[in-house]
């Protein structure tokens, strides 16, 4: 037997043990915590047909349900004491109150997408409160609004907004099955982003539970926290339920393409023209870039670079060809590559379902593809000159695995000033940047193998990315950047990743967290700290 495997089988047993220790060391504050949790349930509304224990058959697939990053679905992973599927506003006060007096950390989960797991998975004694039941979506066409619930997926949006309109949308993200909570509070974008802004630039009021369990809104909450939880994040001050949302005007015909060119056809030119152009396009152009590594078509054997081309256009077809060709003549687009289609089924095409797929798939919640996965971000200010590209493309096919992908920035993202909201990248950045590996093997030795492999690749790319600080973006958690412990150094731990974060908005978030949470409540490993306290 290899060395390395008995060092694996003891590493495995030793896990075993210690999750076994902390589960029994934890059982009687588990039970103090349920009967805290049933004393302060109403009778018309029960809380214990809504908790789940480790006891319970149904625990694991609820756990399970919602994860969607299988690195923290194994056997050794620390599972959360229960789980409470909340249906009521008074489960959630209720959650508050006793997570306050016995101590036990409550991680909040909507979607389950976010990559490094921060909202199931704890190394301190926790339980999970999942939103997942809180998910109306209430659309008024007449004022172009809608009150969307933090449980709601993207997909349950977009279909609710299409039954009402062909000619209404909201600019949010590509993947259907992401949570309403996660992406709206942390600023998440997607491919309307150069006309409309991410999607906290296009919220208007919002409903939260706070430590003291009052329910506010955004007149009895104040500007503050109301800026905060629109980009800062919403679980580090409190619980939100829902956020009401401006709806925006699109064609009733959109384009749409995706084509892709290798190395052998002038790839490096035609990078290098992407970036001439890409953020300088009409706002109503969005061209996503995703550069990996497959099997050459002409050298046997060997892999050569590819990118893929994936666009939206807010209009028809012709008009599209007319000015990509103009702007990007590289790319050498046709006619036959552009598709027309409502907005709702562009939604279908991004997601990559097959043409002639009914729209109502966007209501399931099955995600269809999970994987282990790590994932990174940077932002680009200038082009990557031709000889970069170079050494970056050669460095890729060392890799392999890992699969860069380029958003475009310009259009409106440069118009919003970066104070508006908490996330600050604004003008000034050519696109934002995600390092993306995937894999299948199941472990420790394969997560740490991909995991560096990702690292490899963003630190190859240093030298072209932006600097002091080197930006990131929250709804691609990256522990990398830092860990908050949430003790005597919670603020200086918090400031090494909150500013690659968040830039000069960082300490305004601290100074918000510090008044509506003095206590540092609500907490996780990347939260928004307090400030120290001074006699």
């Amino acid at each position: 037997m290899k060395i390395s495997r008995v060092f694996a089988i003891i590493s495995f047993f030793l896990t075993l043990l210690l999750s076994v220790s902390w589960a029994t060391a934890n059982n009687s504050s588990r039970e103090g915590f349920l009967e805290c949790l049933e004393s302060h349930s109403e009778p018309s509304n029960p809380i214990s047909a809504v908790l789940y224990t480790p006891e319970n058959s149904s625990y694991s697939a609820v756990l399970q349900s919602y994860i969607r990053n299988l690195r923290f679905n194994e056997s050794t992973t620390r599972k959360p004491q229960l789980i409470l599927t909340a249906l009521q506003v008074s489960h959630i006060q209720a959650a508050i109150v006793c997570s306050k007096i016995h101590g036990l950390q409550m991680k909040i989960r909507s979607g389950g997408h976010d990559y490094e797991g921060v909202s199931y998975v704890s190394d301190v004694p926790f339980f999970i409160l999942d939103m997942f039941n809180f998910r109306s979506v209430n659309v008024r066409i007449e004022n172009e609004t809608a009150w969307v619930q933090v449980g709601a997926i993207l997909g349950e949006v977009y279909y609710r907004i299409a039954e009402k309109s062909n000619v209404h949308g909201f600019p949010a993200g590509v993947c259907p099955t992401v949570g309403v909570g996660g992406h709206f509070s942390g600023g998440g974008y997607g491919n309307m982003m150069r006309k409309y802004g991410l999607s906290v630039d296009n919220i208007i009021d919002a409903e939260i539970i706070d430590f003291n369990g009052r329910i506010l809104d955004r007149a009895s909450m104040g500007e503050d926290l109301f800026w905060a939880i629109t980009g800062g994040g919403g679980s580090s001050f409190g619980v939100v339920l829902a956020y009401k949302i401006k709806l925006v005007r699109v064609p009733s015909t959109v384009t749409v393409f995706r084509v892709t060119r290798t190395y052998e056809e002038n790839l490096t030119n035609i990078v290098y023209s992407y970036q001439q152009v890409v953020d300088k396009l009409p706002e109503e152009i969005f061209v996503r870039m995703i550069l990996d590594v497959v099997n050459s078509s002409v050298r046997t054997g060997e892999k050569t670079n590819r990118a893929t081309f994936s666009t939206l256009f807010l209009g028809d077809s012709e008009k599209l060809l007319s000015l990509m060709n103009e702007t990007f003549p590289d790319l050498g687009l046709k006619q036959s590559d552009l598709t027309e289609m409502s907005w709702v089924e562009s939604v279908l095409f991004w997601t990559n379902f097959p043409a002639g797929t009914p729209v109502n798939i966007l209501l399931s919640r099955v995600h269809h593809v999970l994987t282990h996965l790590k994932r990174k971000s940077d932002y680009l200010k200038n082009p990557i000159p031709k000889q970069g590209l170079e050494f970056i493309f050669k460095r890729m096919i060392e890799l392999e695995s890992v699969i860069l992908t380029f958003n475009p920035y310009g259009g409106r993202m440069a118009e919003i000033p970066q104070s508006e909201k908490p996330f600050p990248h604004r003008a000034g950045n050519l696109a934002k940047l995600q390092y993306a590996t995937n894999w299948n093997e199941n472990g420790v030795e394969a997560a740490e193998k991909y995991i560096n492999l990702t690292r490899k690749l963003y630190a190859y790319m240093t030298p072209f990315v932006s600097k002091l600080p080197r930006e990131a973006f929250l709804n691609y958690r990256d522990l990398d950047l830092g860990i908050n412990h949430n003790g005597r150094n919670s603020y200086l731990e918090g400031a090494v990743y909150g500013i690659k974060y968040f830039k000069e908005n960082f300490n305004r978030l601290v100074k918000i967290k510090t008044k509506v949470d003095p206590y540092n409540f609500f907490r996780n490993e990347q939260s928004i700290p307090v400030f120290p306290y001074r006699k």
